[in-house]
């Protein structure tokens, strides 16, 4: 009997599938039919800063702003008893899949300052969150801010949400830094339970025909996946916290090499909205088939066997391997080399 247990942020998951934050969480039921096809966690559709902050305005208005000099108009302002917040309707949520779902439950915070927002992240605890994963979404777009500066708030972010909740805090962070590995140990110390490897950022467009920039969204290649797995690779086994794979998981073959390379646990999006709750099934089957096949017994016996630190050749993961990738193209027939 293979074991496929395995530990996420202190707990223990039947398994290294958890679908990661999309808006299939959205929907009771195909949360439902996610834990049904073997799901052993969920990641809920973030919390935005900016929808906490622009709900808080217009509360903000609609208390101290009642009177517009007309006693019969001012009854078409909208009582605040029938308006409900974001925070309002994801607490709803939250709790709707606690009541529905076995399986534990992680809330998603994404924003980018350390401002009075974070302190909603003890609602969250409180509503039945088993984890919160936060995602600081920043683009640094003055030029006179150092990479140094940018570390720092998310640091500040993690230190804000941290004096808030007493859950295990996982931060989902791009791939855009100097220096991943060190930026990692510095959360580590700062007291984050894991990190999620890479979040993917949707990049805007340019429309040829108006010029307008307009929004743009591709789902994931399995191709994306190399560079969490990269990274994982290189950090499994050198600091003691969770270490999830996200972007480009779409197949049981992605799934297992990250896995090989020293991920805790594996996310899906792109894959399940492609092909439905019930394809992470057919991926939970392909990882169990391939560690028949090759006699592994457990996740924890096959987890981070292929890492940096074990691999045949450690510097394949390196920049030593650039010159031998580079050679290993080879046009097809008929095209001139």
């Amino acid at each position: 009997m293979i074991d496929l247990s395995t530990d996420y942020l202190g707990m223990k998951l039947k398994n290294p599938l958890v679908p990661s934050a999309s808006p299939l969480a959205r929907n009771l039921d195909l949360a439902k039919r996610l834990e049904d096809a073997g799901a052993a966690a969920i990641v809920m559709n973030s919390l935005f800063e900016e929808e906490v902050s622009e709900d808080e305005e217009r509360l903000d208005h609609l208390m101290h702003h009642q009177e517009i000099g007309h006693g019969e108009a001012s009854s078409y302002l909208p009582a605040d008893a029938a308006y409900k917040t974001h925070l309002e309707a994801y607490l709803e949520q939250l709790e709707g899949l606690k009541q529905s779902l076995e399986i534990p439950v992680i809330a998603s915070l994404n924003g980018t300052t350390p401002g009075g927002w974070v302190a909603h992240a003890r609602e969250l605890e409180q509503a039945g969150a088993d984890a919160l994963e936060l995602n600081v979404y920043y683009m640094p777009n003055d030029l006179s801010q150092t990479s140094v500066d940018v570390e720092k708030r998310y640091i500040e972010v993690l230190t804000a949400v941290n004096r808030e909740v007493r859950i295990p805090v996982i931060m989902k962070l791009s791939s855009q830094f100097s220096s991943v590995g060190n930026f990692v140990q510095q959360l580590a110390a700062a007291g984050v339970d894991g990190v999620s490897l890479f979040n993917r950022y949707y990049l805007p467009d340019i429309d040829l025909e108006t010029l307008a920039v307009v929004p743009s969204l591709k789902l994931s290649s399995s191709v994306e996946s190399r560079l969490s797995m990269r990274w994982i690779a290189i950090l499994a086994g050198r600091v003691d916290i969770t270490l999830a794979a996200t972007s480009g998981i779409h197949t049981a073959d992605d799934a297992i090499k990250l896995l090989l390379a020293g991920a805790d646990v594996t996310h899906m999006c792109s894959a399940l909205l492609h092909h439905g709750p019930e394809y992470l099934g057919e991926v939970l089957k392909g990882i169990e088939l391939w560690m028949q096949e090759h006699e592994y017994t457990s996740i924890s016996q096959l987890k981070g066997s292929v890492s940096h630190a074990k691999a045949i050749d450690p510097a394949a993961f390196e920049r030593s391997n650039y010159i031998k990738t580079l050679d290993s193209f080879h046009s097809p027939d008929g095209v001139w080399r």
